[in-house]
């Protein structure tokens, strides 16, 4: 008897010992890295009124000027502090219509290449285009998209603000040589730009007078890469994105490609290969449609 007490303790004694349950612990504050946060939008969606406030940095310095003069004022005539609220808020409120005005200018880009690209394409690559299109629109959330095939023998695409729609931009020989996941790959990283707050900086860098260094400024650097990465996690296929990189990295622009005229150089960023006239790749750079592939490739 006591023998089997003994062997019944030995028994309960090593359940005991192993392993218990441990129940999850879920982080509320835990973002998804391949998901475009708040904050990003934010900052994308503000980078153009910044680049605004900078070229006002005169009128600014005057505006703060006179309202620290009036509030110095106020020890003798108090009525200067109500003078100073009025002229700070006539700043804003004109700070509100430059915004304003930012975001019909980077509008306008689309009406732009309406007037500058030839239609082109077959019936055929029209209907794949609007199926691609309307399944990813609903995917990213995106409305009021208007897609167009243009004439013209490069690989390449665009997304742009057209008023208070969107018009995308894609070449008729993207559309002849591309496999159909190469091509939904392509429209998911355009779409993508557009969940993360980059049509109005990217569109103003195309309608501006500025060099080169100022207009990669605006639109935001490695912003393609970045793109990348939220098209792949939402439609869960990384190598369709991967293969259209991999078909621009082994493309040669003909003669005639809008890829060698000006309108190309002062919009490049809001394409989908953003150095198409680049003929070897820079793997130091993150726009760089061969870094990009290779990215891609390794998820």
């Amino acid at each position: 008897m006591a023998t089997k007490n003994r062997n019944r303790s030995r028994r309960q004694s090593g359940r005991e010992r192993g392993p218990r349950y441990v129940a999850p612990v879920l982080d509320p504050n835990w973002q998804n890295p391949y998901l475009p946060s708040a904050q990003e939008r934010q900052s994308n969606e503000r980078a153009a009124v910044r680049y605004a406030i900078r070229k006002r940095t005169p009128q600014s310095i005057a505006v703060g000027v006179v309202v620290a003069g009036l509030l110095a004022g106020i020890v003798l005539t108090p009525f200067l502090a109500i003078a100073a609220v009025a002229v700070a808020g006539l700043y804003a409120f004109d700070l509100r219509k430059v915004e304003q005005r930012i975001e019909q200018r980077a509008g306008s880009l689309g009406s732009v290449f309406l007037a500058e690209f030839k239609a082109g394409g077959t019936t055929k690559d029209r209907l794949r285009l609007v199926t691609v299109l309307e399944r990813l629109t609903a995917t990213f959330g995106v409305d009021n998209v208007s897609a167009f095939i243009v004439d013209d023998p490069s690989y390449n695409a665009c997304l742009v603000p057209s008023g208070e729609n969107y018009s995308l931009f894609i070449t008729s020989a993207a559309m002849k040589d591309f496999e159909l996941i190469e091509v939904e790959g392509v429209v998911a990283h355009l779409l993508a730009r557009v969940r993360m707050g980059l049509s109005v900086r990217q569109g103003l860098s195309a309608v501006e007078d500025l060099d080169a260094k100022s207009r990669a400024s605006l639109a935001g650097t490695g912003m393609a890469y970045r793109a990348d990465e939220v098209a792949a996690a939402a439609i869960r296929y990384p190598l369709g994105i991967a293969g259209a990189l991999d078909r621009c990295a082994r493309h040669r622009n003909v003669k005639g490609s809008f890829v060698s005229t000006p309108l190309f150089e002062r919009a490049r960023w809001v394409f989908f290969d953003v150095h198409a006239d680049r003929f070897e790749a820079d793997f130091s750079d993150n726009d760089d449609v061969s870094l990009r592939a290779l990215a891609l490739k390794e998820w």
